[in-house]
């Protein structure tokens, strides 16, 4: 895999990995729009979370009400208790790259799923993620990310989140990059990334200079198109 730039690296992982989270719920086969089960109205009768209604999740998403039933249903499949704890998100990546270490990763995935932080993912935190990610305006997305890369979510990037999530990425991928990656890299990158965003040159990147930056870039603006049609 090339090298062309941090933040781009940085957004195709999110975008990959959300694919693999969809191939391991089964989701990735194209939804079915005739089956109209007893789960339709996402109840379930034995199950430590129940999710919000279908009509809610409809206004909160942009999927339809048989997209969201077959989610829905892939979600109950994997997750019975109907609800998603890191350590189960973290094998979840794991088995994805097994000569790697995807724990640290995982963990900030993880943290920019678990929206009311309770330390576990729900359907409606996946599948406003899910929306988001696959259906989102560039802005939306955008600002996902930036959540991801905001640790502590206090409204900034510093140097040394940015360089948190760069080296999980490399110990979880970075033996599979050609040519091999050196040692500093993610600190090159990181540095890259600052040059590039933080405009006024304060030493943390807002949102607003994230965005900005973002938008004018061809191929970040590319990678955030990848799985628009999924599902």
């Amino acid at each position: 895999m090339a090298m062309q730039g941090m933040e781009l690296l940085a957004m195709a992982v999110v975008i990959i990995l959300f694919f693999m989270i969809l191939k391991q719920f089964g989701l990735w086969e194209p939804l079915s729009l005739d089956d109209d089960s007893s789960d339709s109205e996402l109840e379930l009768a034995m199950v430590r979370h129940q999710p919000e209604g279908l009509e809610e999740l409809q206004a909160q998403t942009k999927f339809t009400r048989k997209e969201l039933q077959s989610l829905y249903r892939g979600f109950k499949n994997e997750c019975p208790s109907g609800l998603v704890d890191e350590e189960t998100f973290k094998t979840i990546y794991s088995q994805f790259f097994p000569q790697g270490d995807a724990t640290t990763y995982a963990h900030f995935l993880f943290n920019a799923f678990d929206m009311d932080r309770n330390g576990s993912i729900r359907f409606e935190d996946f599948v406003i993620g899910l929306s988001v990610l696959l259906r989102g305006s560039v802005t939306e997305k955008l600002r996902w990310a930036f959540n991801l890369y905001d640790i502590n979510k206090d409204g900034c990037i510093t140097k040394e989140e940015m360089l948190a999530i760069m080296k999980s990425i490399y110990d979880m991928m970075g033996r599979y990059t050609s040519p091999s990656v050196k040692e500093d890299a993610p600190f090159e990158h990181v540095e890259k990334f600052f040059q590039k965003m933080d405009r006024n040159r304060d030493g943390v990147v807002t949102i607003e200079e994230f965005i900005e930056t973002c938008q004018k870039d061809e191929n970040i603006m590319s990678s955030m198109q990848l799985f628009e049609n999924v599902i």
